[in-house]
């Protein structure tokens, strides 16, 4: 789909638009860039824009994506509260996507900023290594290190009782708060 000219401003934004409603997987700035044939400067203003008019887009850590493919399959969402030293942080997520959830977010209530989040949005373990190494490789904080060890996931699932699951899950391997 890449072009060989470069698109402006409206065309190139539905067109990303259109690229992220047709893909099932996160796409990154830099893909997104060499198929517009502009910066990846430029793609994270044009989302900006795109978000600014309520379309459903979010950066997780392997991409954007287009948020209305996940809540196809969703029936239920919930917030639980768990603390946990960073090196569980691969079990938590591997647990909890083996039982079907996906991970939406992490939230933190920071004493001076108060609540910071940001999307995760992990699914299956793939998406989970790729997640971990993300932050191995650029040396990132999880945010759970800055209120040592607490924090909060809004967890999606086809059904309450795969999120019961997943609540008992937590609490058994000591992770629920």
């Amino acid at each position: 789909m890449k072009t060989n000219k470069k698109l402006l401003g409206e065309e190139r934004r539905l067109q990303l638009l259109e690229l992220l409603k047709n893909r099932n997987e996160p796409v990154t700035g830099n893909e997104l860039a060499k198929i517009s044939n502009v910066s990846r400067q430029v793609i994270v203003g044009d989302i900006t824009l795109l978000k600014a008019r309520n379309e459903p887009i979010i950066a997780t850590s392997q991409g954007y994506l287009f948020m209305k493919q996940v809540e196809n399959t969703v029936q239920a969402e919930r917030t639980l509260g768990c603390s946990h030293t960073p090196d569980r942080t691969e079990e938590e997520l591997n647990l909890l996507v083996d039982l079907g959830i996906t991970v939406k977010d992490v939230r933190i209530e920071h004493p001076v900023y108060g609540n910071l989040s940001a999307p995760i949005m992990v699914s299956n373990r793939g998406e989970v290594q790729q997640f971990i190494a993300k932050i191995n490789k650029t040396n990132a904080s999880f945010l759970s290190e800055l209120t040592e060890g607490i924090h909060f996931h809004t967890l999606l699932a086809r059904s309450e009782q795969a999120l019961d699951e997943a609540e008992t899950a937590l609490k058994k391997i000591g992770l629920l708060i």
